[in-house]
């Protein structure tokens, strides 16, 4: 049986570390040009982020705690107590379920981090208490795994790794890595990271350490059973997983693990498109296959560059962001516009099958709107590509992604009140659409593949992470809201109304070392730099333009032309068809509503399930309200002549006020 032994140095240097670590620990990365602040260093102190982050900490993480802890609607925590020995049973839930409460509790981490709350750190501690014991004396920890081979008398904490050669390949599929699809290394990836971000919340070792036995177990899988690891890369949460397990460690072989990880996918035979393996990474240059896979890749490939400075990397990463950003992202920035297809590319019949993709990128501008795919999970990905982009190069225009990505990609991912999730996202919701969709078009509280509301979740909890980096003298503003940062050497105090007030107030009261403050300048991918040195109490006011504004789409995008879609400040607005008045009672779909080019809106304040909002209020033109029952094409005929008022709410804030209610983000303009 392998045992891992840490030095006392080595337990040392760690223990003197934490206090200064990060979400993303970038201090000693080779291409850092910033790194976060230490970790709850900044918390929303009201305003429009102020407000989220006490429905997410005081409602959100507990609601889903019921959600894991009640068997009879998920079986997560469950299959860890039965894992764990604490009762008896069999597995039942999806296999990636294991990962999906590791993101859970990396938010809950996060929450602590600002909160101290002592009962959110003994539910922590209870469930890793459960973690520690279900995995096995090799690291491994897989629930489907551990309890089967439970039930069949095999002591778990005697067995190593040679169990693996046993059991890959078992046709039932219940072995360890016996089908790619159980996604083992994407539990063990978020494992990982929730252990490294719940010992920089909380200083304790408890998860960190099963965290760094899951790293160790797969650096003895890459020395012996490579091609076997190449092929189980599922979501590849492990890439970012192993990095941060070397920077909370600074134990290199973690690094190496990094590093190879990425290289052997290199060694996959009749790979895909779907999975980004068809050719090798240093080949790949635009976005490809399932976008949730991609994403995650790309931001493990940008966590590699971070720290090995490869010039190559750099250039696959930024060429396939740009690929992303013009020519294959929503508005919003959902990405990933395919439920299914075949990948269009090199396909070949000498392949065992036609390459599937599914939620996934598909063709430049193939963007639909009612059908579009975008799982809240490759938003994620995308923000997690953006900021590591951001911090290993202090290009604006990835901090504007970021920005997009947490105000109309993830946090409509949620229900204002914090307790019903979406997995996809669509821009535009109709009673008449023919078909239905694989996934539903509205929020619930718990979906069988329920991946994307603890990510979600832990990705709005840390949205505060994001407010401010530093390198040297130098700290970035990136996010604007009422908050405060408080550091050994830095303090200052920020206020803003900011989505829907451009204003922004900072109040300096410590600025130890600091000479330059970096102003994002929102919506034009630039940072104003302001010089010291600052007295204490010195106030440094902004105003950023919030105006509203009509977009076009690429005239490539086909399903967008001659429409538009409405932005204001960086929120994107929809039309519901609850917010249609036509005065005279008549009931007009939002399929009739036509923009005027030249429309004016007033802004006024709105209430959506307790949450204030700015709304947008204007008169659109009617066009003739024809059926179209067995019509395929029909003579174009003017509209009415008859305005109607309609409201527009950010897209952020859609799906709160029934099921039944219509919703487009693009509608016809008449110039």
């Amino acid at each position: 049986m392998r045992r891992v032994i840490y030095s006392i140095a080595v337990l040392l240097a760690i223990s003197m570390q934490v206090k200064a670590q990060g979400l993303t620990d970038m201090r000693r990365s080779k291409e850092a040009k910033m790194v976060n602040m230490p970790l709850g260093s900044v918390r929303w102190s009201g305003g429009f982020w102020g407000e989220r982050f006490g429905v997410l900490s005081g409602t959100a993480v507990w609601d889903m705690w019921n959600t894991w802890n009640d068997a009879d609607v998920s079986h997560g925590f469950r299959n860890f107590e039965i894992a764990a020995g604490y009762v008896n049973g069999t597995h039942s839930g999806p296999p990636f379920h294991d990962g999906d409460m590791y993101k859970w509790l990396e938010a809950c981490a996060t929450v602590y981090a600002v909160t101290k709350d002592k009962k959110l750190d003994q539910l922590m501690d209870a469930f890793i208490a459960a973690v520690a014991k279900a995995q096995r004396a090799d690291g491994y920890i897989h629930t489907p795994v551990v309890i089967d081979e439970k039930n069949k008398g095999v002591d778990t904490h005697a067995v190593d790794t040679t169990v693996i050669g046993i059991t890959v390949g078992d046709k039932s599929e219940k072995g360890a890595f016996a089908s790619r699809l159980n996604f083992e290394t994407y539990n063990l990836g978020h494992l990982m990271t929730a252990g490294v971000v719940h010992y920089r919340a909380t200083g304790k070792r408890n998860l960190l350490e099963c965290a760094q036995k899951a790293a160790d177990f797969l650096c003895d899988f890459l020395d012996n059973q490579r091609d076997e690891l190449a092929r189980n890369a599922i979501c590849p949460s492990h890439y970012m997983g192993a990095v941060e397990v070397y920077r909370a460690t600074g134990d290199r072989k973690y690094l190496r693990l990094a590093e190879e990880l990425i290289n052997i996918r290199d060694s996959v035979k009749n790979g895909e498109d779907h999975n980004q393996d068809r050719i090798p990474f240093r080949q790949q240059y635009e976005a490809m296959g399932h976008a949730v896979r991609a994403n995650y890749l790309y931001a493990g490939v940008a966590d590699l560059y971070a720290e090995t400075g490869e010039a190559q990397l750099l250039k696959n990463l930024a060429s396939i962001w740009d690929d992303i950003t013009y020519r294959k992202i929503y508005i919003m920035g959902g990405c990933g516009a395919l439920y299914d297809g075949v990948s269009p590319d090199d396909t070949t019949y000498d392949q065992p099958y036609i390459q599937q993709i599914h939620q996934a990128y598909g063709r430049a501008y193939q963007l639909p709107n009612e059908t579009s795919h975008n799982e809240t999970c490759a938003q994620i990905g995308n923000l997690l590509l953006s900021w590591r982009l951001f911090e290993t190069t202090g290009d604006a225009r990835y901090m504007e992604m970021v920005e997009n990505e947490l105000y109309n990609g993830i946090l409509p991912g949620i229900s204002l009140d914090g307790t019903k999730y979406f997995y996809t996202q669509a821009l535009r919701r109709t009673k008449e659409f023919p078909y239905t969709m694989r996934w539903p078009k509205t929020r619930q509280r718990y979906i069988s593949c329920f991946c994307c509301p603890p990510n979600t979740l832990r990705t709005l909890c840390e949205a505060q992470e994001y407010a401010y980096a530093q390198k040297g003298d130098t700290l970035w503003v990136n996010l604007y809201g009422d908050n405060i940062l408080d550091t050994k050497d830095v303090q200052i105090e920020q206020n803003s109304a900011y989505p829907f007030d451009g204003k922004v107030r900072l109040m300096i009261k410590k600025a130890k070392g600091i000479s330059t403050l970096m102003m994002r300048v929102p919506g034009s991918d630039r940072y104003e730099a302001i010089k010291g040195p600052w007295k204490q109490g010195t106030v440094i006011e902004r105003e950023y333009p919030v105006e509203v504004k009509l977009i076009e789409a690429n005239p490539l995008v086909e399903e967008n032309k001659n429409q538009v879609a409405v932005k204001r400040g960086p929120l994107v607005y929809c039309l519901e068809s609850v917010d249609i008045d036509s005065r005279d009672g008549e009931n007009v779909s939002i399929n009739d509503i036509i923009i005027p080019a030249d429309i004016r809106f007033r802004e006024i304040e709105k209430v959506i399930d307790g949450h204030r909002m700015i709304a947008l209020e204007g008169e659109a033109w009617v066009a003739q309200n024809k059926k179209w029952d067995r019509t395929l094409y029909r003579e174009l005929t003017p509209s009415t002549g008859k305005k109607v008022k309609i409201t527009m709410i950010p897209y952020y804030a859609w799906d709160n006020r029934g099921a039944d209610v219509d919703m487009t983000v693009w509608l016809p303009v008449k110039k």
